[in-house]
């Protein structure tokens, strides 16, 4: 089992350099190993293209001058059930039973209805020997936000603030207010890229006319959510400068400007958090992170509709102004980051 798990722990770690390119897709690794040598290792690069377990064979078809003999021998690490159905490429059980790959080693089966114990089962009908839930908790978690869109129809929800020391969220005249350093700060565009969307109020679009983009990390940058519900944003802020796909949600009008969509909410006094995450889960956006303001985050929080919170504390004081909002989840996880404190607490029971 030692070995299993070391394995396994390999194939998480290649299916996270998949992070922020293969949504609505999940994040998956391979590896193959062949008399206690791995031979083959690969992860799903991109949306749409082969998964994890075609470019490990690949690898050792490309590498090995008996490689088909080989794979006869070998067992196949997978941090996700192989596919068993065709969607953008072929399946991946086929793939294993056309090369004659004896024993495949599983983290987690795949809630994806096309899926969800059928690549299991056509292995097994092969005379595939399956040995499943090796890491299974750190595979789930790994696709905790493709669980969280196939299993509760919506994206994983992630809220990001940050706060005085004495737990204030912003002044109340609505001016901006830098309470983190240039180390959270940058640890805020990393996270961007790792995500589907980010999501903002009127208000902090008015406060701060933010970009929302990668200014201090590589990668590929995330959709634009805003709530602003008369469509009262001046079209000279940064949102509107076209360089992503930014999503308008309002109560005016439903229309496409380039790559601003305008999405019009039938009741703008009742659900919105949950009208706008299924619309959102409608365009197969798989997480969004919401940054502010202190209304929006309250009002996903009063509606349960979150999963994990980030919070900043800084070294900054208010004295006065909008009160920080507060969730109630796991005991919180601290970690240093520059000057700051960073918070991370979970939702519990989602």
């Amino acid at each position: 089992m030692y070995e299993h798990k070391k394995y396994m722990q390999r194939c998480i770690e290649l299916a996270r350099l998949g992070a922020g390119y293969v949504s609505p897709n999940p994040m998956v690794g391979a590896v193959i190993v062949h008399r206690d040598k791995i031979i083959g290792e690969g992860y799903h690069q991109q949306y749409g293209n082969p998964h994890a377990e075609v470019n490990a064979v690949n690898m050792v078809l490309a590498n090995q001058s008996d490689a088909e003999a080989m794979l006869k021998e070998s067992t196949i690490y997978v941090s996700l059930e192989p596919c068993a159905h065709y969607g953008k490429t072929p399946p991946c059980a086929d793939l294993i039973i056309r090369h004659g790959i004896p024993e495949v080693v599983v983290g987690c089966r795949d809630p994806f209805d096309q899926v969800n114990g059928k690549g299991i089962e056509k292995l097994q009908e092969a005379g595939v020997n399956v040995i499943t839930g090796v890491l299974e908790t750190e595979c789930r978690d790994l696709n905790k936000r493709f669980f969280t869109h196939v299993k509760h129809q919506r994206p994983y929800i992630i809220l990001k603030w940050a706060k005085t020391t004495d737990g204030f969220f912003s002044p109340d005249d609505g001016s901006q207010f830098w309470i983190t350093g240039p180390e959270s700060r940058r640890l805020v565009h990393q996270w961007r890229a790792d995500e589907d969307a980010v999501l903002v109020g009127k208000n902090t679009v008015v406060a701060d006319n933010p970009q929302l983009n990668l200014r201090y990390w590589e990668g590929k940058a995330p959709k634009r959510v805003v709530i602003d519900r008369r469509l009262e944003l001046d079209h000279q802020l940064n949102i509107f400068d076209q360089s992503v796909e930014t999503l308008i949600f309002n109560e005016v009008k439903t229309d496409v400007e380039g790559n601003i969509k305008y999405i019009a909410l039938e009741d703008f006094d009742r659900f919105v958090p949950h009208y706008i995450l299924y619309q959102l889960y409608l365009q197969d956006i798989q997480s969004v992170i919401i940054e502010g303001g202190a209304h929006t985050l309250n009002s996903f929080i009063e509606a349960g509709l979150w999963d994990e919170a980030r919070v900043f504390t800084g070294n900054s004081v208010l004295n006065e102004g909008i009160p920080s909002p507060t969730v109630l989840g796991t005991i919180p996880e601290h970690y240093k980051v520059g000057d700051d404190i960073l918070e991370i607490i979970y939702q519990k029971n989602i």
